[in-house]
């Protein structure tokens, strides 16, 4: 059997769960074409914007995650340090830098190879993945960008883990 077979064979559209459990959460989005939604959820730090997209040719639905944050020029080297740090503490997802942007994005991918259909749990999950991911390291960003901190003192920072209580 080859690909376009096994996609026909799908009970439902990736992206029609993505705007389902959206829906069921009242979050506010955008369905941009059949292939994509967009979702806008606030956080702690940040806004996020949020872009489900469903990649036909390899069976994938790609999540990006945005948040608004500007990486200028000379702190760039920095970003990227403090980039690697960071995806090498992830188990899922990464954080990429979009040099044209200058923006910094965490993605992450749910394969379903095979006909394979997403379920809402699985949609929702990555959702809080992404964000969760974010919220952790929106402040490491930050403290690069402005408070001009190397890679590692910023990450040092929002590592650092309260015990008890005051």
């Amino acid at each position: 059997m080859i690909l376009e077979e096994l996609s026909a064979l799908r009970q439902s559209h990736p992206v029609d769960v993505i705007e389902w459990v959206a829906a069921s959460r009242e979050w506010a989005f955008e369905r941009s074409c059949e292939d994509e939604i967009a979702v806008a959820v606030a956080g702690v730090w940040a806004d996020y914007s949020v872009s489900f997209s469903w990649l036909d040719e390899i069976e994938a639905l790609h999540i990006g995650c945005a948040f608004d944050l500007k990486v200028p020029q000379h702190r760039r080297s920095e970003i990227l340090a403090l980039i690697a740090a960071i995806n090498e503490k992830l188990v899922i997802g990464h954080f990429d830098h979009w040099e044209k942007q200058g923006a910094v994005m965490f993605r992450h991918a749910l394969l379903l190879s095979g006909g394979a259909e997403a379920t809402g749990q699985q949609a929702e999950r990555m959702l809080v993945s992404a964000l969760e991911s974010c919220e952790r390291f929106y402040q490491a960003f930050q403290f690069v960008i402005w408070a001009d901190k190397s890679a590692e003192d910023a990450l040092a920072c929002t590592l650092f883990e309260t015990v008890g209580e005051a």
